[in-house]
């Protein structure tokens, strides 16, 4: 494997340099619809470009799947960089401070390093495969909650949601039986504040790979528990997950969801 340490920097620089393209764009950027309340603008392209550039300059071969530039076929490269240049768009485009940039390598499918950076708080969430999570410089850890009634609870929500969907479905089964459920338009602050104790569990059925990857290896090393939305084991390309702070909530929140 590459050093790990260098995968993990090469991160760090790239999710810096597209936060940067963010707050640039701020005041300026435009924005149009993917699709039915799906959101992309001007500061998401720039800041994909900058990640882009950063990442060529050092790996030149790898491959990249990057959300303004979707090619599933790109995670079949040896390493494939995976990228979500903002996440929490409708947030950005609202001026709502909870948006993210996500940086992640995989190698042959699994995710080896990762950053997920908040441009206005300047909060750096890492993490490189056996090595553990940090913010910062200081290393984090998940909660230590075990039972769903004491615990505060993240989910993500696809851009069509509608009443009778089963991702309406699922919040309802949870949300009366733990203290409180958020939902912050950024599955990959969700994931982070999973890794370092701020939350105690997060779902999400209907995401990509951009939004997960750097979050979903935050949480592993930082103690917790990783698996799929239906209770398999999490698989990068597939889009779904649910992690928890101990073996017991995830049980809990999982037999819910399903």
């Amino acid at each position: 494997m590459l050093e790990l340490a260098k995968l993990l920097d090469t991160c760090e620089v790239a999710a810096r340099l597209g936060a940067e393209q963010l707050l640039l764009w701020r005041d300026r950027f435009t924005a149009r619809e993917k699709s039915a309340r799906d959101l992309v603008t001007d500061a998401d392209m720039a800041s994909q470009e900058a990640i882009y550039k950063a990442i060529r300059a050092v790996y030149p071969d790898h491959g990249f799947l990057g959300e303004e530039s979707p090619d599933p076929s790109q995670l079949d490269q040896p390493y494939c960089w995976v990228v979500d240049p903002l996440d929490g768009t409708t947030n950005y485009v609202h001026g709502f401070p909870c948006y993210s940039v996500s940086v992640a390598v995989a190698k042959a499918g699994q995710v080896v390093a990762g950053v997920v950076f908040d441009p206005l708080s300047k909060a750096c969430f890492k993490a490189a495969l056996g090595q553990g999570s940090w913010l910062g410089d200081e290393r984090i850890s998940v909660s230590s909650a075990i039972h769903l009634k004491d615990s505060l609870v993240a989910v993500s929500f696809p851009p069509d949601i509608h009443s009778e969907s089963p991702d309406m479905q699922a919040f309802l089964r949870v949300s009366p039986l733990c203290q409180a459920v958020r939902r912050t338009g950024s599955a990959a602050l969700n994931l982070s504040y999973v890794a370092c104790g701020w939350l105690d569990a997060h779902w999400a059925a209907s995401v990509h790979s951009w939004d997960s990857a750097a979050g979903v290896l935050l949480v592993a090393e930082a103690g917790g528990v990783v698996g799929s939305f239906a209770g398999g084991d999490y698989k990068l390309a597939e889009g779904h997950y649910c992690v928890a702070s101990s073996p017991e909530l995830y049980a809990q929140v999982q037999g819910l969801l399903n």
